[in-house]
């Protein structure tokens, strides 16, 4: 049995839309992340980073979201190639989302909503990633204006990976409108009743 330990962020979310979409059974574990409960046993003990996500196949515990979801499709044969280089192509972008997009996005997050009450802006961190996370979403508009995914013509790890992140652009001061390609992928990929239904899952 495969068990979840997820939180209501975006790299929770990703997993359980790719369980959902995979049609893997599973049981979800929220992990209270205001309590500390990510520091706390068990889930320190199988997590060595103490973030989430954190899968269980059977007793065997496996962190980091990219790694996840690999193991995932890989388990169900589905969402990413088996081999050659369409299989490169998932991974690249892939770990785009993992490498870049998560960190820049949730950095310009944190300096946006997540400094402590009372403390000055830091307009020079604001620029920065500001700068950064237009910069990525013109990555991915220039990829999809003549793709209709990030890896090519199939929905793969790589766009459910990538689509909570570009989700939260309205949390960023991101307009689609700026990104009409990107707009219509994050509308495509909204739409899917898996992923509706991994979104519901990954709320308390």
């Amino acid at each position: 049995m495969l068990t979840l330990y997820t939180a209501n962020t975006p790299n929770g979310q990703k997993i359980n839309i790719a369980l959902e979409e995979l049609g893997l059974p599973h049981k979800v574990h929220h992990v209270n992340l205001s309590s500390g409960e990510q520091h706390q046993s068990p889930f320190s003990e199988m997590s060595p980073n103490h973030k989430i996500p954190l899968l269980l196949d059977g007793a065997t515990p496996i962190f980091e979201s990219g790694a996840i979801l690999i193991h995932l499709a890989d388990k169900a044969g589905k969402l990413l190639p088996a081999s050659g280089e369409a299989r490169s192509v998932v991974l690249q972008w892939l770990f785009l989302q993992v490498g870049s997009i998560g960190p820049m996005l949730g950095q310009l997050w944190f300096f946006r909503h997540g400094v402590a009450n009372g403390s000055p802006r830091n307009e020079q961190a604001l620029e920065r990633y500001g700068r950064e996370t237009m910069r990525l979403f013109g990555v991915f508009e220039e990829r999809l204006r003549d793709k209709p995914y990030l890896a090519g013509d199939e929905y793969t790890i790589a766009d459910i990976a990538s689509f909570p992140w570009i989700r939260s652009h309205h949390e960023l001061g991101i307009t689609l409108g700026d990104y009409p390609a990107v707009a219509d992928w994050v509308a495509r990929i909204e739409a899917r009743p898996a992923v509706q239904r991994g979104l519901a899952a990954a709320k308390p």
